[in-house]
């Protein structure tokens, strides 16, 4: 909000659960508290329990015609764990084996699919590193499988990469480039390496070969903003998986960059393109009008 501020944008932060959408005659409106809500951009910030109803928010803004980072299609593919690992196989992205499980005769099969213990379980959807669990053995891996199917929820068992244990890399990429990056490393006996948990970040400058992974990786998955969790292996780099609203308060501290600075210079980016769309298609307009006035072709 203030750097948007800072070069001149009038902002309002709004809930997006406190937003009324209508659809009639005259397209999508949009109100908040019964007054229409009018903008030019929009950077949604969807918390991830509220997945499905901000995402409907989000699309009725793009059917208005607003410039929105990151669209729905995003976020919602983002935050399912399988489609974004099936979105990016298929992308050429390298990646961890995943395997879904739907029932527990299938667990065995998973497990030794992704290389036996230890290995990760973790639930089809999940933020901050929960519902993330590292397997020490077999029947420990099961467990967990079975106690989540128990809860309705579809496990993931995932490939335990070793060298990588502990910690990982977050490159922050805006408008197709790698803006900021830095290395996640767990405390303790913690293998998760998020920030909310208590993990320590520190300054990185990643390889050529980590950033064009990281953007082509937010490109297949429809993301302006992106932040992309990657796995250092013996293989080369994994991409573990995509944050679609991705805070800022750790790769700000570690990396140095001001990086909400670089999120409001795309929206301004985006805006003036779309102004200068809209002006030439005005002037084609124009000359098309003049023409048939004089007879001129």
């Amino acid at each position: 909000m203030e750097e948007a501020e800072a070069v001149g944008w009038d902002v309002q932060i709004i809930d997006p659960l406190k937003l009324d959408v209508e659809v009639g005659d005259n397209g999508v409106e949009i109100s908040h508290k019964g007054y229409a809500v009018g903008c030019e951009a929009v950077i949604p910030r969807i918390g991830h329990s509220i997945t499905r109803k901000g995402v409907q928010r989000v699309r009725a803004f793009q059917r208005m015609g607003v410039i929105v980072l990151n669209e729905g299609d995003g976020i919602e593919s983002s935050r399912d764990k399988l489609r974004a690992s099936q979105m990016m196989n298929e992308g050429g992205i390298p990646i961890p084996i995943t395997a879904s499980v739907a029932t527990w005769q299938g667990t065995r099969r998973a497990i030794a699919r992704v290389g036996g213990a230890p290995c990760v379980i973790k639930t089809h959807e999940g933020t901050h590193g929960s519902g993330v669990f590292l397997a020490h053995t077999e029947q420990q891996a099961k467990q967990l499988v079975y106690q989540m199917l128990e809860r309705g929820l579809t496990p993931l068992v995932q490939e335990y990469i070793k060298e990588s244990h502990g910690q990982d890399i977050r490159a922050f990429v805006v408008g197709g480039k790698v803006v900021a990056s830095m290395r996640r490393k767990a405390k303790g006996s913690e293998f998760r390496s998020n920030f909310h948990l208590g993990g320590e970040v520190e300054r990185l400058e990643i390889p050529e070969k980590y950033a064009e992974i990281a953007c082509k990786a937010a490109d297949i998955m429809g993301l302006e903003i992106a932040g992309v969790d990657m796995l250092e292996s013996d293989r080369g780099p994994l991409v573990l998986e995509i944050n679609s609203s991705p805070g800022l308060e750790g790769i700000e501290a570690a990396s140095g960059v001001n990086v909400a600075s670089r999120i409001i210079a795309n929206v301004v980016r985006l805006h003036d393109s779309v102004e200068q769309t809209r002006n030439n298609q005005q002037n084609h307009g124009s000359e098309k009008s003049n023409e048939g006035a004089t007879g001129k072709v």
